[in-house]
């Protein structure tokens, strides 16, 4: 019986070793030759990987076993061959036995004999199956010393070629004896290590490249799984480990120890690893970018939370509307400070739209690509103000069940809109201060300090100079906010802008309630521009929604309140009794003034009839009566 350690009178240290690298390596090995669409030679491990023995598969074209990716195979092997190299993991074999086996592929192109060739390393996918059980692994491995006769054989028959094979595999392989030391070492393995191929062979391997875990604690050989093949012989893989290059550096790796058999004895084991550095940077920088989608779509969930009423609610109008002299000032003082990052402190009554203002200095801005956050200072509890602007972490007070964003780093980059910011209690302004002074802030619970770049606008319906002297108000924060103050305008202030006002609201309103063309008369219109409006564009929003409810036809039936001077004179004043004379001057008076708002047109739309609230033919009669028509 022949020693088996020694077959052929060679050595497992020269050419043996490397015949038992190549044909024992759990990896599965191939020598395509793409031009001729075969196999020129293959490894025990790929033959049992596609199902097939050796000598079907050298004599099979690889389109019987890549069906239908055959295309996909054509152009993989052509960028392996202008590159040098090649990697896929999206290729799906068939067996022998019809399975489909999803694989994936690293070539390597190898010139040999003056024809292209590809080495092909075939890996299982992972994932798609479980481990080989024992009995299957040991029926792989005890081949037995006929088929390692054949195999050397062949090998012997091209020593060059195989040796080029070896060498051109780009992951790392070598082999060991029973006693732990290096019997092969390919050029990758070497290379990965930093040592020569020469200054392994017979060495301790372990002791080269596996002596310590990654943080520095010894391993001893018998914990090392690579040797561990050589005691029980089952094949041991390694997935979170290093191995220490020659400088004594490390890199992560991925390995795979098979025991090779001969006669029932354990010979040795073929060890083939892999440097995953670029696959661990790359699982880092993808749980990196997983953390900041996570902390992203956490933000925009509190936008979202932020801006429900904005994003499920149509804005009842979507620009400034008007042409009268005090909006004319303001689109020229929006033009101005849109583009800066002046804070703008606007003020005027409640109801004149002064988000609207605030919404066109943003849009005018160069943060109109971020949010515009709105914040009802009003209706914030005191005791929620830090919470509700910084933020909180969980378990930093009774109900925080989770962390949370505040109002100002939802609004980084963009502009936060401070809506009446007079009702900011007076020990809580102080806080504010300090944000838009340092632009910095903690959460609460917190304390990393977090910095913020946000534009600030502010709206107020008081007099935040009364206030300040009131000491109601710090002063530090008025003028801090006051840097470009803009007055809105009560609807009073521009009646001329109420004809424009009321088109758009009947127009967009009744788009809305789908109640289309409606209008108003001229009578309508004149009653509108004598109301006072003490509830500003909102009230008048109101009074023509109500109105495009209650109308059965095109007309609008436009219904204001009793004024408040109105109520107040006729309680003060007592009633004048006038006498029939009087009544019937007041009534000349009254109809004169009709005519006169008409043009003297007395029926049809927009006539004397229709603004008095008569019947043209009543409105004839009384004309008549009176004397003022024959």
């Amino acid at each position: 019986m022949e020693d088996p350690d020694y077959i052929s009178g060679v050595t497992l240290l020269t050419y043996p070793a490397r015949h038992m690298a190549f044909e024992h390596c759990s990896a599965a090995i191939v020598l395509l030759a793409p031009l001729a669409d075969r196999f020129e030679d293959l490894n025990v491990a790929a033959s049992h990987l596609l199902g097939y023995t050796r000598q079907e598969l050298l004599t099979l074209p690889t389109a019987r076993i890549f069906g239908h990716q055959l295309p996909d195979l054509m152009a993989f092997t052509q960028h392996a061959m202008e590159h040098g190299s090649a990697w896929s993991d999206r290729f799906t074999c068939q067996r022998g036995n019809g399975e489909d086996l999803p694989v994936e592929i690293s070539a390597t192109h190898l010139p040999f004999k003056g024809r292209p060739h590809l080495v092909l390393t075939l890996r299982e996918h992972r994932g798609e199956r479980g481990h080989q059980d024992k009995s299957r692994t040991e029926q792989t491995l005890r081949g037995g010393l006929i088929e390692w006769r054949d195999v050397l054989e062949l090998f012997q028959e091209n020593e060059r070629g195989n040796q080029l094979l070896l060498s051109a595999v780009g992951d790392g392989i070598y082999s060991i004896d029973n006693q732990g030391m290096a019997t092969f070492v390919n050029p990758a393995a070497a290379r990965m290590f930093g040592w020569s191929v020469e200054e392994m062979i017979g060495k301790n391997v372990h002791r080269i490249h596996h002596h310590s875990h990654a943080d520095g604690r010894p391993y001893p050989d018998e914990a090392c799984p690579i040797y561990q093949a050589v005691q029980d012989g089952l094949v041991h893989e390694g997935r979170q480990e290093v191995f220490w290059r020659r400088d004594g550096t490390a890199f992560p790796v991925e390995f795979t120890s098979t025991p090779v058999l001969a006669n029932d004895r354990i010979i040795g084991a073929v060890v083939v690893f892999r440097d995953i550095t670029e696959r661990r940077n790359t699982e880092l920088q993808l749980q990196k970018a997983l953390a900041e989608l996570r902390t992203l779509k956490e933000r925009l969930e509190e936008q979202n939370a932020y801006l429900q009423e904005e994003i499920s609610t149509e804005h009842q109008y979507r620009d400034i509307v008007g042409r009268s002299a005090p909006i004319l000032k303001i689109i020229h003082q929006i033009d101005v400070v849109g583009p800066t990052d002046a804070n703008v402190l606007i003020h005027g009554e409640s109801g004149t739209g002064k988000e609207l203002i605030a919404r066109a200095i943003h849009q005018a801005s160069q943060r109109r690509d971020h949010p515009l956050i709105r914040v009802n200072c009003a209706a914030i509890p005191a005791e929620l103000f830090e919470s509700e602007f910084f933020g909180h972490l969980r378990g930093a007070f009774t109900g925080a069940v989770r962390d949370r964003i505040g109002r100002f780093e939802l609004a980084d980059g963009g502009t936060l809109f401070l809506d009446e910011i007079g009702e900011i209690p007076l020990e809580l302004q102080s806080k504010l201060l300090r944000v838009l002074q340092e632009g910095q802030f903690e959460r609460v619970g917190e304390e990393r300090t977090r910095s913020v770049n946000v534009r600030i606008i502010a709206a107020t319906n008081r007099d935040l100079r009364a206030e300040v002297v009131a000491r109601r108000f710090r002063e530090d924060l008025f003028f801090r906010l006051n840097v470009f103050p803009i007055h809105s305008p009560s609807l009073r202030e521009r009646r001329s802008d109420i004809p424009l006002l009321a088109a758009h609201f009947i127009e967009h309103i009744g788009a809305r309630l789908k109640l289309p063309g409606r209008r108003l008369s001229k009578g309508d219109i004149a009653r509108l521009q004598g109301y006072d409006w003490p509830g500003n564009i909102r009230e008048l929003q109101n009074i023509i929604e109500r109105a495009l409810i209650t109308s059965r036809g095109k007309e609008l039936n436009i219904d204001l309140p009793v004024s408040d001077t109105q109520v107040h004179q006729e309680l003060v004043e007592p009633r004048k009794i006038l006498t029939e004379a009087q009544l019937r001057e007041l009534e000349r008076d009254n109809l004169r003034a009709a005519l006169e708002a008409c043009g003297g047109k007395q029926f049809g739309k927009g006539g004397a009839a229709e603004l008095l609230g008569i019947k043209p033919t009543t409105l004839a009669s009384r004309l008549k009566k009176l004397g003022m028509i024959s």
